[in-house]
């Protein structure tokens, strides 16, 4: 019938209209939140970037901590997409991660937000506490199996320790990530990532 049929047609027109609003709210906050913090940031002026009512925000995002949760599941959803891709081998997770960095280098924006939402996160009461706290422990946990299968394989050099090796990647990861947002990203993480696995396994990641 064809009302039904425009109903349809309707209803799907405000829902894509509904969901791009939604990323444009997302892509708005994660701007702000970078250069501002969470503490610091304002819906207000998440809204004002893209030219909406604080109403027009709070109807998709009722909260701040909503919406920031919503930033944190978005940037995870896709880091772990890259991350994983179908790697099954741990010579093939290594692959990825490195991957992983090149990709954090193209997006400037995902890394000045994760150093500055992590910095704050270590306070107990910022809502992201929790969030970092089971990222990191999941983080260290899945790259100490991965070394540890390493060195089952002979692929680990003599001495180097999995959950050590865990540990100092991400410490180097992170820690590379805020001399490259202070240097102007005046160098390759990526190539000091690869310098440093080369390090600790014998796997060839040219």
């Amino acid at each position: 019938m064809p009302t039904t049929d425009t109903s349809r047609r309707g209803g799907r027109g405000e829902y894509a209209k509904s969901a791009l609003r939604r990323q444009e709210i997302l892509d708005a906050a994660l701007t702000v939140f970078a250069a501002s913090g969470y503490r610091s940031a304002s819906l207000r002026e998440i809204a004002d970037r893209i030219g909406i009512s604080q109403q027009g925000l709070t109807y998709h995002f009722p909260t701040k901590d909503a919406l920031l949760a919503a930033v944190l599941q978005a940037r995870g959803e896709r880091h772990r997409a890259l991350f994983e891709n179908g790697e099954t081998t741990p010579a093939g997770h290594v692959r990825a991660l490195l991957d992983l960095v090149e990709h954090n280098q193209a997006t400037p924006g995902l890394v000045e937000l994760h150093c500055t939402l992590s910095a704050e996160a270590t306070a107990p009461d910022h809502p992201a506490h929790g969030y970092f706290q089971e990222r990191y422990s999941g983080i260290v946990a899945h790259l100490g199996r991965v070394f540890g299968q390493l060195r089952e394989q002979g692929l680990l050099r003599e001495g180097a320790d999995p959950a050590g090796c865990a540990r100092g990647l991400v410490a180097l990861m992170d820690g590379l990530q805020v001399q490259w947002l202070l240097s102007g990203r005046g160098f390759d993480m990526a190539a000091d990532v690869r310098a440093h696995l080369t390090s600790v396994t014998t796997l060839d990641l040219t």
